[in-house]
């Protein structure tokens, strides 16, 4: 805890004076005991898609507060793509397969066998190839991609990187996708077309988990994990790193919120929100640790109004057995909660 506080220390005067964030709204829906992975905003609108893999892709709505949906055949849902131009939503399923569905009415329109082995983690868009990027995140021998046509979810080309865990790339919009290699302390620039090395460069930290790419600044925006998780920003163009911001533990989710220049990691590990405020492109103020709930790890922004989401669940920890190896916590059913801040 005394960490925890040291850490925030710099912006304890500041949040004496006006809150940070202000926990809006907690919302218990019906569950199983699931766990859970990414969330994501409709683009526009006021559905979060929540990836609750025992209870499949379900659709909260943030404005009524209810649950609203739930897209049929969706149980390992882990990661959601949501892409209105198409009227499309993918998601990357723990058995290895890719869902797809039309977004405004939750039909399913496809099951995709890609990856045999199961593990697909993550989907994401690139505007400039209008291409869909589903990948493994399972920790083996090396990290499976597949490429794919956004608007119709045909496959296009797969490739294998000899790395054991890769996250979510991010894109720049211009042919560039920026992509971690989680245990290799790398970030890899690839040709969004070719997924050929345009550059790899050695990050200064450990368990490089969440990348974001920033086109008002060309910056690339990374949170890591480990003993000392930070926050480093790294010139886009040469991959040197311009900034270093301690961070809570336990970072899954970032969120850029370019009307008020902050820069936002959700962090499960200490129940946190670490808040940064960007005053440039180099520049960066740790502003100080919002205090969430246990396991609220992933998160997603509204960005007119940046009002926060993320989501937890009451569990159980059991101990440890004789080999030491920790028990997956177990999740508490009827006890998944959708939590609200505002700034």
């Amino acid at each position: 805890m005394l960490k925890f506080l040291m850490l925030a220390g710099v912006a304890l005067l500041a949040a004496d004076k006006e809150p940070l964030y202000t926990l809006e709204s907690a919302v218990t829906v019906p569950s199983t005991d699931t766990d859970w992975d990414y969330i994501r905003l409709e683009p526009g609108g006021t559905r979060l898609f929540i990836a609750r893999r025992k209870d499949g892709l379900s659709v909260y709505d943030v404005a009524t507060r209810k649950m609203v949906g739930q897209v049929a055949d969706s149980t390992g849902a882990n990661g959601p793509l949501l892409l209105p131009q198409y009227d499309r939503g993918y998601v990357a399923m723990t058995d290895g397969t890719l869902l797809s569905f039309r977004l405004k009415s939750l039909e399913v329109i496809e099951r995709i066998h890609l990856a045999e082995d199961g593990g697909l983690n993550g989907v994401v868009y690139d505007p400039s190839t209008k291409r869909i990027y589903a990948v493994v995140g399972a920790r083996t021998a090396q990290s499976s991609w597949f490429v794919l046509d956004a608007a119709t979810g045909k496959r296009i080309e797969s490739r294998t990187f000899p790395f054991p865990k890769m996250d979510d790339p991010s894109p720049d919009g211009k042919g560039s996708l920026f992509a971690p290699a989680r245990y290799d302390k790398l970030l890899l620039k690839l040709d969004s077309r070719t997924l050929g090395e345009q550059a790899r460069w050695k990050v200064g930290c450990e368990q490089v988990v969440a990348v974001e790419y920033q086109a008002s600044t060309n910056r690339v925006l990374i949170g890591c994990r480990g003993d000392k998780p930070v926050f480093l920003a790294l010139d886009a163009a040469t991959g040197t790193e311009v900034a270093r911001i301690p961070i809570g533990k336990g970072i899954d989710g970032m969120a850029i919120d370019e009307k008020r220049h902050r820069i936002v990691t959700s962090n499960g590990g200490d129940a946190s929100l670490t808040v940064i405020e960007q005053l440039g492109p180099d520049r960066y103020r740790l502003l100080g640790n919002v205090q969430t709930r246990p396991q609220a790890r992933v998160m997603a922004i509204d960005e007119e109004s940046g009002r926060l989401f993320t989501v937890t669940a009451d569990a159980t920890f059991g101990a440890p057995g004789a080999d030491g190896t920790v028990p997956a916590p177990l999740f508490h059913a009827n006890s998944f909660t959708v939590l609200s801040y505002r700034p």
